[in-house]
């Protein structure tokens, strides 16, 4: 089995950044797809982004191209969202998800068997 804890929201500017992070127990997290998905109030749950076991491939929603970095430490068991140039339409709860398999689509929600508990992050105009 694997936990998931997600932590670094909280409530900033427009324009601004924040960096997530998503720590993992279990001994196999470094073979795992990890994803990071978020919900604003009144809609439903989207991809943000994902990244394959290795760190060799990441996959961006249109969105957040170019303003938000995947990136993993398996000898850390975590992962981590880094989000620049933040934007009001950026709110919502933030969760990582793990994927064991790695299998078709990363961007598939059911396809994560593992979830966090999520984080608020918050941008302000």
């Amino acid at each position: 089995q694997v936990q998931l804890v997600e932590s670094g929201g909280g409530l900033v500017q427009a324009g601004g950044s924040l960096r997530l992070s998503c720590a993992a127990s279990g001994r196999t997290f470094s073979s795992y797809t990890m994803g990071w998905f978020r919900q604003a109030p009144g809609k439903e749950r989207e991809f943000v982004a994902a990244i394959t076991w290795s760190g060799g491939i990441t996959v961006y929603a249109d969105s957040v191209k170019g303003r938000f970095t995947i990136s993993r430490d398996n000898a850390k068991n975590t992962v981590y969202l880094q989000m620049d140039s933040l934007k009001p339409e950026d709110t919502g709860v933030y969760y990582c998800a793990a994927d064991p398999y790695g299998l078709g689509s990363p961007k598939v929600q059911n396809k994560y068997d593992y979830w966090g508990q999520g984080t608020q992050v918050t941008v302000s105009s």
